[in-house]
């Protein structure tokens, strides 16, 4: 089992997309396969190992949700608790690591939702506003965010957004969900998400601008 330090160790720099090396090698697939079963059968060495290779990820969603390390590591060790006692419902209908992804945002969505915290404001104009220009749309592809170089200044950025956009963008751009599943998970409208996911594209295109100059004044 997981324990506290064990989360509390891991580096807030390491926060790879969770589609970076989804794709493995047959032979590691194979092992991880074996691995995952012995774990749902019980072997608390097979789930250590399981730990061991996703708690990065998890982690890094985890703080890319929320915002705060302290929570982050809280909510990786909630995320894992949950999966020792869900593991055995696990039936192979996708990959491992989405259905373990999934688990981890309803752990994050319900404990901000037990905070008394609106996981998404369902007050935001969808008209665009006047910086936005007409002629971009809700949802499409923000070419000013692609292949950014600055990772870290990107992680920074993503970290000051309002929760609500934070949410949409994480879901929407990092984990690759779309506007219709967005919508289900937290209970708005599909043009809600798109809007959202728009708007914060935007704070985090002004956000990209503004932090290297404000890291060179320090």
């Amino acid at each position: 089992m997981p324990s506290r330090k064990t989360a509390a160790s891991l580096q807030t720099a390491d926060v790879e997309p969770a589609s970076t090396g989804e794709v493995a090698a047959p032979s590691v697939a194979g092992a991880e396969a074996d691995v995952l079963s012995r774990a749902q059968a019980g072997d608390h060495h097979a789930f250590a190992q399981l730990y061991s290779l996703h708690k990065r990820r998890i982690y890094s969603l985890c703080l890319r949700m929320v915002g705060n390390v302290a929570e982050a590591e809280d909510l990786t060790q909630e995320a894992f608790l949950q999966l020792h006692r869900k593991i055995a419902t696990f039936r192979g209908d996708s990959a491992f690591s989405t259905w373990l992804h999934r688990l981890a945002i309803n752990v994050v969505l319900m404990h901000l939702r037990k905070k008394g915290l609106s996981v998404i404001s369902l007050d935001e104009a969808m008209e665009p506003t006047p910086e936005e220009g007409p002629g971009r749309s809700f949802g499409a592809p923000d070419l000013s965010l692609t292949g950014s170089i600055d990772r870290l200044a990107l992680e920074r950025a993503i970290a000051e957004l309002p929760a609500g956009y934070r949410l949409i963008f994480v879901l929407h751009d990092i984990e690759g969900y779309e506007h219709n599943e967005i919508a289900a998970m937290l209970d708005c409208s599909i043009g809600n998400s798109k809007s959202q996911l728009h708007k914060a594209r935007l704070k985090l295109r002004d956000a990209m601008r503004t932090i290297p100059r404000r890291e060179g004044r320090r």
